[in-house]
């Protein structure tokens, strides 16, 4: 088995490892005995519960089954969301009085992956020491169960209307979405039966694309990773706006009234500028990671606003965010946090508190994207089967060399392994799109010549 945990939470193919009925399992058994060590005081007299929620692959009823096994052999209790978004599930455990919460999904990636990421009871992912705890258990001791029955999970589907109202108290009170029009398309996730609920609920004219999950359909070729038909419909519509979510609901972006598309970096900017004026960003300061753009770095720095950059990764801006307790944080995928609301990115969350800031303004969302200017940059996701360790690559050392030596201090660029899919992720930044589109072939066709793969 490799290793278990990635950088968010136990991704693969469901029935293969480590998604197997037999280590689920025991992860979920080992999860629990730590959650119910860390959870104690949070039981509320009907016995230690971990709440589960899913998206939508046809996949998520056989993981939830292991999980719920798995819960019981270390005598714990599963309530079932059934399928809601992810930040539902960690807005809902500290409210609920759970020990921890499970998030059964692969977020954006395609169908056929799934996955599992855990919860602690305050709501936040679970930390990479207790991640290690739990894979050195699952490699190392069978796992004894205080009881083998047959366990079945709690329905609690019902309380996914506290969500719902959570999110409708972070909008304004004296504002309203009366007179928008907005595009929303759900990605065929956990957003499919929420998203247009609420908007509505709030006075906006919805016109909801890609809600109709199959079990086969999430995120296939719609939602935040691909905005174009939303885009399109924006225009077509003629709406205010439009906003994807990716498949768990957890990022979100937008568009405006022409169609143009404002990706994470806008939104982070647009929302900090907000809390600015508000006297509500704490300590003048925005954690980003080192995928975003230098624009958007420069330009904060030129408002008086200090940058936190972090790698990438959610948790890595969570931790950011609490470290020097700080009001907002993320992504340029979307996957923001509004650390006055939520522990963790929302997309929904996102998507209200950007309307709430074009409402106050009174201008058109496509001021947002008068924020800053962004540098010209080119993202290339190279499917490789095999990850040897880049720096164990001398030619591709050598390119790399050779283009910071180009960009001669006007540019940057990275490169990274997805921790949630069979790719490398080549970024690159500089003067002009044509000399950094370059520069990211000549880097992919060296990683793939000097690997012996071939592109897909």
């Amino acid at each position: 088995m490799s290793t278990l945990f990635g950088t968010d939470g136990v991704r693969g193919i469901p029935g293969k490892e480590p998604l197997t009925a037999e280590t689920i399992r025991k992860l979920a058994a080992l999860a629990a005995r730590l959650l119910l060590k860390q959870g104690r005081d949070a039981v509320n007299g009907r016995g230690p519960f971990i709440l589960i929620g899913r998206d939508t692959r046809g996949s998520g009823p056989f993981l939830e089954k292991a999980l719920v096994a798995g819960f019981a052999d270390a005598g714990v209790r599963a309530l079932d969301l059934g399928v809601a978004p992810t930040p539902a599930v960690s807005y809902l455990t500290p409210k609920l009085h759970a020990i921890g919460g499970a998030v059964i999904s692969a977020s954006h990636n395609p169908a056929e992956f799934n996955g599992i990421k855990f919860f602690d009871k305050k709501g936040f992912k679970m930390t990479p020491e207790a991640e290690r705890e739990i894979e050195s258990g699952v490699r190392s001791a069978d796992i004894r169960s205080v009881r083998r029955a047959a366990a079945k999970a709690e329905k609690g589907s019902e309380h996914a209307e506290l969500y719902m109202q959570f999110l409708r108290s972070t909008f304004p009170a004296t504002l309203d979405l009366s007179g928008l029009t907005l595009v929303v398309d759900c990605a065929n996730g956990a957003s499919s039966a929420f998203a247009q609920k609420l908007l509505e609920g709030l006075g906006a004219k919805v016109f909801a694309m890609s809600c109709r999950p199959n079990g086969t359909n999430i995120n296939l070729d719609c939602g935040a990773l691909y905005p174009g038909h939303m885009q399109k419909a924006v225009v077509r519509l003629k709406a205010h706006a439009g906003v994807c979510f990716d498949g768990d609901a957890d990022r979100a972006i937008m568009a405006d009234e022409t169609g143009a598309l404002l990706d994470g970096d806008t939104l982070i900017c647009f929302g900090a500028q907000r809390l600015e004026k508000q006297g509500l960003l704490r300590n003048d300061k925005v954690v980003l990671t080192v995928m975003s753009n230098i624009g958007l770095v420069n330009s904060l720095k030129s408002q008086g606003i200090d940058v936190v950059s972090v790698p990438v990764g959610d948790r890595n801006v969570t931790e950011a965010i609490e470290k020097d307790d700080l009001s907002i944080g993320g992504e340029n995928s979307g996957h923001i946090i509004f650390r006055r609301y939520a522990v963790t990115g929302d997309g929904m969350l996102t998507a209200l508190q950007t309307l709430a800031a074009m409402r106050e303004s009174g201008k058109p969302l496509s001021a947002a994207r008068e924020a800053f200017r962004s540098v010209p940059q080119v993202l290339e996701n190279l499917h490789c089967e095999k990850k040897p360790p880049l720096q164990d690559l001398p030619h591709l050392q050598q390119v790399i060399a050779r283009c910071q030596k180009e960009l001669k201090g006007q540019g940057r660029g990275f490169l990274r392994y997805s921790g949630t899919e069979p790719l490398l992720r080549i970024m690159v930044e500089g003067p002009s799109r044509p000399r950094v589109t370059a520069m990211a072939k000549s880097l992919a066709a060296t990683f793939l010549a000097e690997t012996g793969q071939t592109r897909k």
